[in-house]
């Protein structure tokens, strides 16, 4: 089945879900499956565009991910035409789908986990979330934030190591609130339990985190993520560092942490420098210079090498979030301005992170003809005799 996958890495995991799924209901064969995404305009932009080029050229079109959600459960299908009318004179080649298949994760007929796409494996361990960012529609799509149990996610690892995988993911909308009784109770968190769990139960060698919360990170995910099979690449949800903007953006975090976190991730001692990449949210209302310069200012002094810049969105197409109905929106000139400086800033930072990696053996993952993924997260090329999936040394 052909399909194209926007954005998560949430979307990566459930994509192969429903792949698997398709593999044994030929019916779907013409289809055409999109893991849609709703995080900007923009994405959603993107997605529709595909989407209606895929409809005119006769597909069948299979729809998930976030655009087909509310509340976690699939968007009644009225619903989801009020929000993209675009897309309504197409109904009859549209199919609807929830997150993932009905009965969880589908196994094949054979009763053996299916090989996925990607040779970095995604593990989902957490979903959805109970904080009320003022910029975000993931509380709208996705509700409530639960939990899998330890158990589940290491037979999850197991599968994958059975079938040669040699790196995981771990994904989810909040992952560091790991079995918090509710997501804003960031002193529940244990996802360093968790680690700590996987680590005593699977011999996969690389362990990679996505996206974490700042709040969520105590002295025990310190102590456990100085591991050499924990990754030394670590993805922060930072969005700014002025704290009026943040309690503007309604995050459970102030700019005091933040340094606290980030001092701390710059002290581990790992075999290779680590990585430290960071979401920013850029021209959000209200935004005055000097704040946009003291988030400036704190990129440069942890440096941070790989700046995810995301310019705010108000949401026009489909649903609102809080922020939209906020005054003193940027205007278009300053919001051009700064996009440019922090991205001159942000590509200094990354240059600079590759020279303090030459002259150092990395192990990579080789993921294609030719290239693949150093521990610290740096695309680098190899020789072609190499096969995917194999962890070869490097020196950059």
């Amino acid at each position: 089945m052909e399909y194209s996958i926007f954005w998560c890495r949430l979307n990566k995991y459930y994509l192969n879900q429903w792949l698997n799924y398709f593999t044994s209901h030929p019916f779907a064969d013409k289809g055409f499956l999109i893991t849609t995404c709703e995080v900007t305009d923009r994405a959603k932009q993107k997605w529709i565009k595909l989407a209606k080029k895929k409809l005119i050229d006769g597909h069948h079109l299979y729809l998930t991910g976030c655009g087909t959600l509310k509340k976690g459960n699939k968007i009644q299908t009225e619903k989801f035409y009020a929000l993209y009318p675009d897309l309504r004179s197409f109904s009859d080649c549209i199919t609807l789908l929830p997150e993932e298949p009905e009965n969880g994760k589908w196994k094949m007929e054979n009763g053996g986990w299916r090989k996925g796409i990607y040779t970095k494996e995604f593990v989902v361990i957490q979903n959805w979330c109970d904080n009320h960012c003022s910029f975000c529609l993931t509380v709208q799509k996705r509700g409530k934030h639960s939990s899998r149990n330890k158990e589940e996610i290491v037979e999850d690892i197991k599968d994958i190591e059975r079938h040669g995988g040699k790196e995981i993911v771990l994904t989810g909308v909040n992952i560091a609130a790991w079995w918090c009784s509710n997501s804003t109770q960031a002193d529940e968190s244990n996802v360093a339990e968790l680690l700590q769990y996987m680590l005593d139960n699977t011999a996969i060698p690389r362990i990679r985190l996505s996206s974490l919360g700042p709040e969520y990170l105590n002295d025990d995910f310190f102590r456990v993520i100085q591991n050499e099979r924990i990754l030394p690449h670590f993805h922060l949800s930072i969005q700014s560092f002025s704290d009026w903007v943040l309690q503007r953006m309604r995050r459970n975090y102030t700019s005091k942490i933040l340094t606290n976190v980030l001092t701390k991730f710059r002290a581990l001692k790992k075999s290779v420098p680590v990585s430290l990449w960071a979401d920013i949210i850029i021209w959000f209302p209200g935004e005055t210079e000097e704040e946009f310069q003291e988030t400036i200012k704190w990129i440069q002094k942890f440096k941070i090498n790989k700046v995810h810049s995301f310019p705010f969105s108000d949401h026009h197409i489909g649903e609102k979030i809080p922020a939209s109905a906020l005054s003193d929106q940027i205007d278009q000139s300053t919001k051009k301005r700064r996009e440019k400086e922090l991205k001159k800033i942000a590509d200094t930072l990354a240059d600079d992170f590759i020279v303090q990696n030459t002259w150092i053996t990395h192990e990579v993952l080789v993921e294609g003809k030719g290239s693949g993924w150093t521990e610290n997260y740096i695309k680098v090329e190899v020789d072609p005799k190499y096969k995917k999936g194999e962890i070869i040394e490097v020196i950059l």
